[in-house]
């Protein structure tokens, strides 16, 4: 069945990443940067915060009352439905504890953090590329990537930063840090993403920008 799965999982990541999304963002960014570049599919972007003056959702506190209080009663019916099901299947299952669908925290820093500048600017992308270089960072979106890359609009660039003001960055950690200490743990799309990173990377923490 490990296999099945395995080849299930790959065949998912690929309807949902079409190829040549990738090789459109490498090429519009080396071009634009005169520099070796690894680019990597991010996951989901529904973030978790612990930033002051931020719900855990990202959304500033104070703001849009309404709307939060039915999209979090919306939220917790959904929630509670989908835990008792979680909860029966783990007592099946061996008895797995904590709560499935709480908001994994991802972005954390003081009030006004650094980070928010591009967790605001990512959050809305529906098919956002990190792309790293030895001195620039970024976040691209090519819209979905489940259809024809032919039929796709060109790729965007919705955040860019370079040294010294770009964030640190740390393959291994899967984390970029600021100055004012704000960090963004970014997800991966996937196994795929996690394998295409490692042809750049040599424990613990040498990096290989035109591969291994």
């Amino acid at each position: 069945m490990s296999g099945f799965a395995d080849h299930a999982e790959r065949w998912s990541a690929e309807a949902q990443v079409r190829p040549g999304f990738r090789e459109r963002v490498e090429a519009l960014m080396r071009d634009r940067w005169h520099e070796p570049v690894i680019v990597l599919r991010l996951g989901d972007t529904d973030l978790g915060f612990a930033v002051p003056g931020r719900r855990q959702d990202g959304t500033l506190e104070g703001k849009r009352l309404v709307r939060q209080f039915f999209r979090n009663i919306l939220r917790g019916l959904g929630g509670a439905v989908l835990y008792v099901l979680y909860l029966a299947n783990g007592s099946a299952g061996g008895g797995k504890t904590g709560h499935p669908f709480q908001r994994e925290i991802r972005v954390a820093g003081p009030e006004n953090a650094m980070v928010l500048d591009l967790v605001d600017r990512l959050r809305p992308a529906s098919g956002p590329w990190l792309v790293c270089s030895p001195s620039c960072l970024a976040v691209v979106d090519t819209g979905v990537t489940y259809v024809d890359p032919a039929d796709a609009p060109p790729p965007r660039i919705v955040w860019e930063a370079r040294r010294p003001q770009a964030p640190e960055l740390n393959f291994r950690k899967r984390t970029l840090t600021w100055p004012d200490g704000s960090s963004f743990r970014f997800p991966l799309h996937g196994r795929t993403e996690e394998q295409h990173l490692r042809k750049y990377l040599e424990p613990p923490d040498t990096v290989h920008w035109n591969g291994r």
